[in-house]
């Protein structure tokens, strides 16, 4: 099974990215919303973190992490991209700003700030997950506020955008109001962020969502649910399509009622940084070449485990090494 591309769409609302209402060309066809992170990873731990203790690692990577790793995982499978972030004037902005340059991303998304403006995770890396810290510097004055993710989806008419968290509030719930105006299917991942179905506007939200795609964690402490099986139910009730990514165990998928579950691909983890990221560009990639589910989980599924296969996300394939990588997906 391999692909380049394709047209139409999924079930849920159409893809238009080559000409929107009234004739008007149609803008961008992904917008990323997100920010920068430079990755340090520390991998090959002597044993386990534990308070009061020193561990030695045996493996050190800097990398380009954040929403960079979306943008870069679609760009490298052949999709016009935008990414809207902001950069300062510190050395890790210029590390990952390197980076997005060294993938021929397009610039025009990228706000620069004359003051420092770090967003730094460290990765404590094993070979079946990983945990983090992370610091981000608020953009402050003199710097002018960020346009609202409204502003930017009128701006650029995306036939996709792709938020790499959960986000909610009564600001997020309009613009993705506006997105479904537009004709923009919306992707939104969720990350550790402490929030659950009861906090307000997050159903709301999810509401306007085309495909959600926690993993399996996330999934039971966003719904509370006691199973993944349950947390993938609860959340098939609010997502036009949602995916829940199981790590070893495969992933899962639920769309208008219909469950398909697919096996990961046996690899050499070397980390897990990204992975997740390349998983969700595999399943965009397919979604948006008008694929049928199953093969949007397939694609999903050797993205992810190509990227585990080197340090945080440098080895997201593009399309000739997703069609390597699609021959060793386990099919079920």
């Amino acid at each position: 099974m391999t692909w380049d591309s394709g047209e139409g769409g999924q079930a849920g609302r159409p893809l238009r990215w080559a000409r929107a209402e009234g004739g008007s060309s149609r803008g961008r066809e992904v917008l990323v919303v997100g920010a920068y992170f430079a990755d340090l990873v520390f991998r090959d731990l002597s044993r386990p973190v534990r308070p009061g203790t020193e561990v030695f690692a045996g493996a050190l990577d800097l990398l380009p992490g954040g929403a960079f790793t979306p943008a870069m995982a679609m760009h490298r499978l052949g999709h016009d991209v935008l990414w809207a972030t902001d950069f300062g004037t510190d050395l890790f902005s210029a590390q990952v700003l390197a980076a997005a340059r060294a993938e021929g991303l397009d610039e025009s998304g990228f706000r620069h700030h004359p003051v420092p403006l770090r967003s730094v995770t460290v990765a404590l890396s094993l070979p079946a997950d990983r945990a983090m810290v992370s610091y981000q510097d608020p953009v402050v004055a003199p710097s002018a506020a960020p346009p609202s993710l409204a502003t930017l989806l009128r701006e650029h008419r995306p036939a996709l955008l792709m938020l790499p968290q959960l986000h909610h509030g009564a600001d997020v719930r309009d613009a993705l109001r506006v997105a479904r105006q537009l004709g923009t299917q919306v992707f939104m991942d969720c990350q550790d962020v402490p929030a659950t179905l009861d906090t307000p506007t997050v159903r709301e939200v999810l509401a306007e969502v085309d495909v959600f795609a926690p993993n399996a964690d996330e999934a039971l402490r966003l719904t509370g649910a006691g199973t993944v099986d349950e947390a993938l139910d609860l959340l098939a009730g609010l997502a036009g399509t949602v995916l829940v990514k199981r790590g070893g165990d495969g992933a899962s998928a639920v769309r208008g009622g219909k469950r398909y579950d697919i096996a990961a691909v046996p690899v050499d983890v070397v980390d897990t940084t990204g992975a997740g990221d390349c998983f969700n560009a595999g399943f965009l990639h397919a979604h948006l070449a008008g694929r049928q589910l199953p093969d949007c989980l397939a694609a999903a599924v050797a993205c992810g485990a190509a990227a585990a296969t080197g340090p945080g996300s440098g080895q997201a394939p593009d399309l000739a090494g997703l069609r390597r990588w699609l021959d060793r997906v386990p099919h079920r």
